[in-house]
């Protein structure tokens, strides 16, 4: 059972949508199933002598009464929350929408029980699975209802109306969930031959282009180069920009930051993102390779982050992953770009909590993913073992929410683990069956099986009975011939996380070691630049972050 509140100021137009045929003609037999005062109450559905009018008259009695004392009427007097069953819930009664709709304006402080003085209300049902809720918020006595967190009291209570009526148990929120699109925001994107609405399209965007940007002048800049209308807001008292609004390719409805999720509100995103980016330092040139495992390593430690004590610190992690995915599913491209791209999106609802972030605990995650956005495609094993790695640190972040009562951020993160499986799935099962049937010859497997004995006693009959072993091995004479030791290697990279746990530790290590730089590669690019004057690298310029959703802005409003 969800509940959706929201304020306005026009009783009168609300009341007309309510007893009114929808916009697609939905609204069948509307009718009033519950209010302040019954008996009293118009009710134009079923009255043939009631008026839309009359019903705001009544509505609006202490609101029209308030105006006139203060000159001028209360800002923002409506509220309606709209209360809806989940998909494949049965029906309810009258009589039973009516105890939800007491409840809900009991416990949002609209209307609590017992209160002779309170807001006026009522309850309107056009449709099967749901109610719309009107209140004006002055009440008898002149003052204003106190309504503070009124949206997580109504899910509250929801919570226990669905387990006392046999409904389907929905997650429980923390006020920090994106708003959902309105009816009529989904009727627009269907008129529109669009999945998905505006609101959920420029939210897409809005975090791809905020992974991968390094200031915030480059978020405006690259939203505006894929063709979204940026509207900065100046402050009146210091003329600097505090806030902006973001509408589609050539729409008119503008949404705030904040309108579109919490985390990117404009304070929000400056608390990550510089006003002005700072110039890069000069540094040596790095190998192609090196933002792919620096990401890998930073995933690695955002992981063990996960499990110690400090929840700060691993929320910033959390928020600094969701960018690492959104520039992962940039970056990779192939047939399984499109489940990371999924990942991404369901992740963005795992990176919030309540739980305030220690952001500067996570630079190191959040600079190399933003590497990662500007890296050349390294298709193969390397980009395999970042998938492999983006899969348990979601998985990890499933758990770490599980264990705080994070409903719904749990849910999302392991939406994404499945988005996260398929997608390594796709690109892994053929890189490991090449791998195998390159297998070294005997003698070499027979002298990294001692290895493996030696390295990872308690784990060796495990990983050589696994089936990935044949590919572990192919990638060791790989990691031989790059420099490394393999029982070195072995003893290194197993020891980077506990093997109890993983059912093919075979593959876990084989991925891991595709993560390792080569030794060779890098002692020849030292000695060639000991000498070598220190060469400048520009920061990269910003460019469009792809659409996430499936298409690109222009072709949005021609799907069908």
């Amino acid at each position: 059972m969800v509940p959706d509140v929201s304020t306005g100021s026009d009783t009168r137009g609300l009341i007309n949508y309510l007893f009114g045929p929808g916009r697609r003609d939905e609204h069948t037999d509307p009718h009033i199933v519950a209010a302040w005062d019954m008996a009293g109450t118009p009710d134009p559905g079923r009255d043939p002598e009631a008026t839309y009018t009359q019903l705001a008259k009544r509505l609006d009695h202490h609101v029209d009464l308030r105006t006139r004392e203060l000159g001028k009427k209360p800002p923002q007097h409506v509220w309606h929350c709209p209360v809806r069953t989940a998909p494949g819930d049965r029906y309810l009664t009258d009589a039973e929408w009516a105890e939800v709709a007491r409840r809900v304006v009991a416990t949002t402080g609209i209307a609590p029980e017992g209160d002779e003085k309170a807001c006026r209300w009522i309850a309107v049902r056009h449709a099967d699975d749901h109610i719309h809720i009107l209140a004006t918020t002055v009440r008898a006595d002149g003052r204003r209802p106190r309504t503070n967190r009124d949206g997580w009291r109504a899910q509250k209570e929801c919570r226990k109306i669905e387990a006392e009526f046999g409904l389907r148990r929905l997650k429980s929120g923390d006020l920090t969930a994106a708003r959902t699109p309105t009816g009529a925001e989904r009727a627009k994107a269907e008129r529109q031959g669009q999945e998905v609405t505006a609101r959920e399209w420029l939210r897409e965007q809005a975090y791809a282009v905020a992974a991968s940007v390094h200031s915030i002048d480059d978020y405006f800049t690259v939203l505006g180069a894929l063709g979204i209308q940026v509207m900065p807001r100046i402050s009146a008292k210091t003329g600097e920009v505090d806030g902006y609004s973001l509408a589609a390719p050539g729409d008119t409805i503008f949404f705030g930051g904040s309108k579109l999720a919490p985390d990117l509100s404009y304070n929000r995103l400056t608390e990550r993102l510089p006003i002005q980016e700072v110039a890069d330092q000069p540094q040596q040139v790095a190998d192609r390779a090196d933002p792919w495992r620096r990401t890998e390593s930073a995933m690695h430690m955002a992981r063990t982050v996960l499990g110690a004590d400090d929840d700060a610190v691993a929320q910033g992690q959390l928020e600094a992953f969701g960018d690492t995915l959104h520039n992962l599913a940039r970056t990779i491209s192939g047939p399984h770009q499109a489940e990371l791209q999924a990942a991404a999106r369901a992740f963005n609802r795992a990176r919030r909590s309540a739980i305030r972030a220690d952001r500067q605990a996570a630079t190191e995650l959040r600079q190399a993913a933003k590497e990662l956005a500007y890296a050349p495609n390294l298709p193969g094993g390397l980009a395999i073992a970042l998938v492999f790695a983006a899969l348990h640190l979601a998985r990890a972040a499933a758990k770490w929410h599980e264990q705080r009562g994070h409903e719904q951020q749990a849910a999302a993160a392991e939406q994404a683990v499945h988005h996260l499986q398929a997608s390594y799935q796709q690109a892994a099962e053929p890189v490991l069956a090449d791998l195998a049937r390159r297998v070294p010859r005997p003698q070499t497997v027979q002298r990294f099986e001692a290895a493996v004995r030696q390295a990872v006693p308690d784990h060796a009959d495990r990983i050589l009975t696994d089936p990935a072993w044949p590919a572990l091995a192919t990638t060791l004479a790989r990691a031989e011939t790059a420099g490394h030791n393999p029982r070195h290697l072995l003893a290194e990279v197993s020891a980077r996380r506990e093997l109890d746990t993983a059912e093919r530790p075979a593959e876990v290590l084989n991925w891991r070691i595709t993560a390792q730089p080569n030794r060779r590669a890098e002692a020849a690019r030292t000695s060639s630049t000991r000498h070598a004057a220190p060469t400048a690298r520009s920061a990269p310029t910003p460019q469009p972050a792809p659409a996430t959703i499936s298409e690109q802005p222009a072709d949005r409003r021609r799907r069908r």
